[in-house]
């Protein structure tokens, strides 16, 4: 596991099967929140060992930069086996360590159908760890120090490759040349004008072109240029004031 330099509380935490899963389905929305003053943290459960292009090492490298781009506070990598996340009572300790020792108010996980088998895996991994890490019952350590029990109250996947219904659309038009630069610091992953090693699902230019369409598919439907959707886990969303929560006025009627 990798340390983190400032344990501090974060508001927002994304948790990814791979490192640039985040980057990839919710970059923008880390950006902004970034940008608007929230702390905010990434926990990857993998290193991507089974990636056809790149090593771990480099993945790693490529992390770190995206994390400052990102603006991040913290990240982590738990270093489970890419292509076999066991959600067992083990497996999922150390994600309950790092979600009771930086206690998020809201909690971003992977989508939970997708084409990579590991992604779902991820999702439901995730959740269990959320839902467990709120029972004292479990007892665990950090530092040398007991940890008190902590559920994050908020919970939303980002979509991958299988769409849904978004219970939020993230606008983030404004961040959203630097949300790029944040996937492409994955030089090994995606395509950045080089044609060298094997094309994958992800490696040619047309997946970053599909990434754009489907964003500004998103964007279009709040009136924006490029939107990121999440689907909400434990819905209705509870409301005492709906005139904030519906502040931002309309583009279409």
């Amino acid at each position: 596991m990798t340390a983190s330099p400032d344990a501090a509380p974060l508001d927002v935490l994304a948790l990814a099967a791979h490192p640039d899963d985040v980057e990839l389905c919710a970059g923008g929305t880390m950006c902004l929140l970034a940008e608007q003053g929230y702390r905010t943290g990434v926990v990857d459960f993998t290193r991507g060992e089974l990636g056809t292009r790149g090593t771990p090492e480099t993945r790693e490298e490529e992390a770190a930069r995206a994390s400052e781009i990102l603006g991040l506070a913290a990240r982590e990598n738990l270093g489970l086996s890419d292509g076999d996340i066991r959600n067992t009572p083990e497996t999922r300790l150390p994600l309950i360590r790092l979600i009771r020792r930086y206690r998020p108010q809201i909690v971003l996980i992977n989508a939970p159908e997708d084409r990579h088998p590991d992604h779902p895996a991820a999702s439901r991994y995730a959740t269990d760890a959320l839902f467990y890490s709120g029972l004292a019952k479990i007892e665990t350590e950090d530092g040398g120090e007991a940890q008190e029990p902590w559920r994050p109250p908020h919970v939303l996947h980002y979509m991958q490759s299988i769409p849904f219904e978004p219970s939020f659309v993230v606008d983030v038009s404004d961040v959203w040349e630097r949300r790029m630069e944040a996937l492409l610091a994955y030089r090994t992953q995606f395509y950045a004008g080089e044609t060298d090693g094997p094309q994958t699902f992800i490696s040619n230019p047309a997946f970053l072109e599909w990434v754009e369409a489907r964003a500004r598919t998103y964007g279009y439907r709040i009136g924006a240029t490029y939107g990121e959707p999440l689907l909400y886990r434990h819905g209705p969303v509870g409301v005492t004031d709906l005139v904030t929560v519906l502040s931002r006025e309309p583009q279409f009627r």
